[in-house]
């Protein structure tokens, strides 16, 4: 470390000596809101050099020239020139005005961001205006939705919210809300995610090409930012729709100094179900399912150099089902009560200290908290007086709970020295806390019973450094080295994980890309097959289960066509060692065992081709992905040894995604997906051994069924395709705008396998395999409307 800590000092004072250079520094703001752009380009036409705006909206950009033009560009603002004349080093605040009609501003040096420009590959700036505009299922705007719609990223099953990337599980993606991991994103069993777009500002979506500061997973990054709140003056904006409604209140406390931003949703199935549901005989039921998501933040600047956040999330999901009522039996009366319910959720909090420490660099200081927790419980109480007997009282109870909790620290630091050189470094501390599973049962006066694994404690921890450099005009470079350890008990674990992508301008409109990155995650999650209930176990690498580890090497052409058509191609192969599986028979029921006597460890491979045609700004806006993809994986104790198809393992994967503006009042919208069936295991063979029993005089015979599996998902499902559309009537009150959105999802009513059942056809006399859906063709309305 003082190796890397001297050479960044001897590249610094190199660059403050070398000529007479001045530093041109400072934040971009939205000029109607106050919140910083995240991205923006800053250029210099004269010496046809640069910056961008970091997470936090700071740039810092060096020249010898005293006299310049700074081009500020923005998707979706009008650009901005400042003519400056630099005496010595500045400090500037800039603001960006949003474009009326999100045409293409064509200016001589629009930079707009282009994707031939950059050097990292696989990453991908999801705009908030297509969430919110693209079609939603029963009203409902989802980010994941619109994820899942990009090339290299798959859903799972029909209408979940879950992300399988370039081959990678569900916890090899690391989800981030304002610096934070959540653990867990998905409400209604996986339908929806838990993110409110009301309170996003930024979603930046990252599956190759790693850079040195993201580490603690091996598939992508999910990086999503939330709003800092408008310290120009109060705003508002809000839904209603069929199974839920949402709100966001925004504004300054402090005009242009302080401002506060909070954003709540909940769904309503539970009241819209209670009318419905009929009283019993002799009682009364109360069964329910809700979700809710609150999201608060508060910014704060203490003056031009220094500024400070405070951010939380806490959402939850709960299903209960409760009984109550009595009856007659014989002499007696029989009072019974019965409650069951299973919910689970996130609460995460963080506050951060940005920090200018000089024109060159920026310091970014984090404490952080993130809890997820899942919760299955049943009780039942009955009370009766046995005939000519003293009341007696029965009970049982029993609770299932998991989860994990983590306190952290992060410092992470910027250091510009040139236009040539972006430098970054930083450090990370994690506590972490894991309750695997633990089922706690109790039966009348008996004594409590607890089985499953104890709680156990890890530290977690990593540093990295990397620089974003330039080789002349053509070739642009980005080096790092993370680096990351893990404790657990007796054990500990260590890694140093190198990354590389690079960047070679063709011409001035097309580049080649290629990338070379080693990850490493020390957290597992074992999942259940099924429908994606949430009982999935997070469990740290522990004495005998170690870290999952990868690596991944891509290969990249991006050009900037005509008007403002992008294109790319990426392909790609990953290697993955360390995943872990419930072994055959095995789940987190069974929990008179440790949870590390049911799982094997194995390797797996992916490896695909993605290609993107995207339209960012005009009237029309989307994109046009497909992906062509293999993904498998090998354990030593399944299916004999053999590799195997990953369940989400899709050959062929389409996706268009289009927003056309007719006018100010009116915009349509509308998505089609196309992707190969999903695997599954299904028995090849089915034996019937008979028995006999002697019973009441008679021999009776049974029958008990053995099932005969040639290998793991051996059976790939049909193919899934589905059109949505939707439409958005736009008019503007006095108080602000209203919008109503019609959305029909799945138009043609497609009949998609959501899973398959083997069941007895008993006109054919054999056994057949049945598919069932889920969704037929949905529509929908919402009332959206801002202040």
């Amino acid at each position: 470390m003082k190796i890397i800590f001297s050479a960044f000092l001897v590249i610094f004072l190199f660059s403050e000596l070398f000529g007479q250079k001045v530093t041109v520094s400072g934040t971009v703001k939205d000029n109607s809101s106050g919140e910083t752009l995240i991205g923006v380009n800053i250029f210099d036409p004269t010496n046809q050099k640069g910056a961008v705006t970091n997470n936090y909206g700071f740039f810092s950009y060096t020249t010898s020239d005293h006299r310049i033009s700074l081009v500020f560009s923005y998707v979706g603002y009008e650009p901005k020139i400042l003519e400056l004349s630099l005496a010595k080093d500045s400090l500037i605040h800039v603001s960006l005005t949003p474009s009326g009609l999100l045409d293409e501003i064509t200016v001589e040096t629009d930079r707009n961001d282009p994707i031939q420009e950059t050097t990292q590959l696989g990453s991908i700036n999801v705009p908030i205006r297509d969430i919110k505009n693209l079609p939603a299922l029963m009203g409902e705007v989802d980010i994941f939705k619109v994820i899942q719609l990009l090339p290299g990223v798959q859903s799972g099953s029909e209408g979940s919210s879950g992300l399988y990337i370039r081959g990678g599980s569900p916890d090899q993606n690391l989800i981030l809300l304002d610096g934070v991991p959540v653990y867990n994103a998905s409400h209604l069993f996986g339908f929806f995610s838990v993110f409110n777009e009301g309170a996003i500002n930024n979603v930046e979506l990252i599956k190759g090409g790693f850079p040195a500061r993201y580490g603690g997973r091996l598939s992508s990054v999910l990086n999503i930012s939330m709003k800092e709140g408008n310290v120009k003056e109060m705003k508002g904006e809000g839904s209603l729709g069929l199974i839920s409604s949402k709100f966001t209140l925004e504004g300054p406390i402090r005009k242009d100094k302080t401002s506060f931003l909070i954003s709540g949703r909940r769904t309503y199935l539970d009241l819209l179900a209670r009318p419905l549901i009929r009283k019993s005989s002799g009682g009364r039921d109360d069964v329910g399912y809700f979700f809710y998501d609150l999201n608060a933040k508060v910014n704060h600047t203490l003056d031009s150099r220094n500024r400070l956040y405070l951010s939380y999330y806490g959402g939850n999901d709960t299903g209960y089902s409760k009984y109550k009522g009595g009856y007659g039996w014989g002499n007696s009366d029989v009072n019974n009560q019965e409650e069951n319910g299973v919910g689970w959720g996130n609460k995460i909090a963080a506050i951060r200290w940005n920090h200018l420490i000089s024109q060159k660099l920026f310091a970014n200081f984090t404490g952080t908290f993130t809890q997820y927790k899942f919760r299955f419980f049943s009780d039942y109480e009955r009370y009766y007086t046995p005939v000519g007997g003293t009341p007696q009282q029965e009970f049982y109870s029993s609770d299932y709970h998991s989860g994990i909790r983590d306190f952290a620290l992060k410092a992470d630091f910027d250091f510009i020295p040139n236009p040539q050189h972006y430098i970054r470094w930083g450090g990370m501390w994690i506590n972490h806390l894991f309750t695997p599973g633990v089922f706690v049962s109790r039966e009348n006066e008996s004594p409590e019973t607890r089985e499953g694994g104890a709680p156990s404690k890890s530290q977690e921890f990593s540093g990295y450094v990397e620089d974003d450099f330039s080789l002349g005009k053509r070739l642009k470079v980005n080096m790092g080295l993370h680096f990351s350890g893990f404790i657990a008990n007796t054990k500990s674990y260590t890694s140093l994980q190198p990354r590389f992508s690079a960047r070679y301008l063709i011409e001035p409109t097309s580049s080649l890309k290629a990338s070379y990155v080693q990850m490493a995650q020390f957290v597992h999650l074992l999942s259940n097959a099924g429908l994606g209930l949430p009982t999935d176990l997070w469990v740290p690498a522990t004495d005998r289960i170690g870290p999952q580890e990868s690596w991944q090497a891509a290969l990249g052409y991006s050009k900037k066509l005509k008007g403002s058509l992008e294109f790319s191609v990426e392909a790609y192969f990953k290697r993955m060692q360390g995943v872990i599986e419930y072994e055959d028979g095995a789940s987190f029921l069974n929990t008179s065992d440790d949870w590390q006597s049911k799982v094997t460890s194995g390797q797996g491979r992916s490896y695909g081709l993605e290609l993107l045609l995207q339209k960012r700004v005009g009237k029309t806006t989307g994109w046009i992905g497909y992906t062509w993809s293999k993904t498998e994986r090998q354990f030593e104790n399944l299916n004999f040894g053999r590799w195997f198809p990953s369940r989400y393992d899709r050959r062929h994967d389409i996706s268009i995604a289009a927003v056309h503006k007719i006018s100010d009042k009116i915009d349509v919208s509308g998505t089609w997906v196309f992707g190969t069936g999903n695997f599954i295991t299904i028995p090849t063979q089915r034996y019937q051994h008979f028995n006999s029993v002697f019973q009441d005089g008679n021999v009776r015979y049974g029958g008990l069924y053995v099932d005969h599996f040639s290998s793991r998902n051996n059976y790939q499902m049909k193919s899934y395709h589905r059109m949505d559309l939707g439409v958005n009537f736009h008019k503007e009150k006095k108080w602000g705008t209203r919008t109503w959105n019609v959305s029909i999802y799945n138009v043609y009513s497609r009949q998609n396998p959501f899973y398959m059942d083997i069941g007895y056809d008993y006109e054919a006399n054999k056994y057949r395999l049945r598919q069932f859906s889920l969704f037929p063709i949905v529509p929908s309305v919402s009332y959206r409307f801002t202040f």
